[in-house]
């Protein structure tokens, strides 16, 4: 079972402790529980009526009105709530709450709702990766299962792989640049990976997509045949950190010809030393506008 401080709760919600404390006293809204020790914590179920309560009582609900409420008629209202308005902030928790109770309905009603009125790739950028971040720290203090991340990392990977599916290849385009995206061996997390692609093709370009954990020679293999003008790849966790100036001198050497993109944890903000042909990602914003650049320069 998974177990939550106050301060895990004060920074998933936005709620402070002391007006937690207040509100447990007051509205015996949440009662904590506690350990052998006397220590309190809160469980999933805390979790979700809180970030719930949270969500309510930022859209102008008063908590005097909200501890009234049976938690279906909570609930109910916390769906229409996010259905009416694309507060990021409360889609966010919205997709916090579907990921705990493994809700795959109540995910599609918020990504449904949001790509219609932001599109894909806000929703995406102002929503979903927002998301992804608060799961890392929910991974970060245990407080979520391997079942509750692959459940929804693999809903919006299927949302990203029909978007780029959706995109019209134009194979006859003169000006259109020629991007290989690829993982190192061993990296698994491709997700950015793929909404990559679906930034890159979204714009005419052409994408040689070839996923998750590439040794570096079967990536030269491809790379014959392709002759790309950009390689992208994503250094999240793997090689491990003393290994990735070498990964970076050997990409640098290897194919000398194209332009090396690279991204992701173990590159963004490290001390790394990159040659002229390896440029460093930093974000997406840097990513679309690099696209959009190098479409220019035709």
């Amino acid at each position: 079972m998974s177990t939550y401080s106050i301060k895990d709760l004060e920074h998933l919600t936005g709620i402070k402790a002391h007006t937690i404390r207040i509100w447990e006293q007051r509205y015996c809204i949440i009662k904590p529980k506690r350990t052998d020790t006397n220590i309190r914590y809160y469980d999933s179920d805390d979790l979700k009526l809180m970030l719930n309560i949270s969500l309510l009582n930022n859209n102008g609900y008063k908590i005097s009105k909200i501890a009234k409420m049976t938690k279906e008629e909570l609930y109910d209202i916390v769906l229409q709530t996010i259905n009416k308005n694309n507060n990021y902030s409360d889609q966010i928790s919205g997709l916090t709450v579907a990921m705990i109770d493994l809700n795959e309905e109540q995910f599609e009603k918020i990504m449904g709702t949001n790509i219609l009125q932001l599109g894909f790739e806000n929703t995406m950028l102002n929503i979903v990766f927002p998301f992804l971040a608060r799961i890392g720290f929910l991974w970060q203090i245990d407080s979520i299962n391997p079942a509750q991340e692959h459940f929804i990392t693999n809903l919006i990977r299927q949302k990203l792989i029909v978007a780029i599916d959706g995109q019209y290849n134009n194979f006859q385009n003169p000006n259109r640049k020629k991007y290989m995206l690829f993982l190192p061996d061993g990296e698994l997390h491709e997700i950015s990976l793929l909404f990559a692609a679906y930034l890159i093709k979204a714009r005419s370009n052409q994408v040689i997509y070839l996923g998750q954990s590439m040794p570096i020679e079967d990536v030269a293999e491809a790379y014959k045949i392709h002759k790309p003008d950009y390689l992208l790849t994503i250094i999240t966790s793997v090689p491990e950190p003393e290994y990735v100036q070498a990964y970076i001198d050997t990409l640098s050497e290897s194919f000398i010809e194209s332009e090396i993109l690279l991204s992701g944890y173990q590159v963004v903000g490290q001390d790394v030393q990159t040659a002229e042909n390896v440029n460093i990602i930093t974000n997406f914003k840097y990513l679309i506008d690099f696209v959009n650049s190098s479409l220019e320069e035709v």
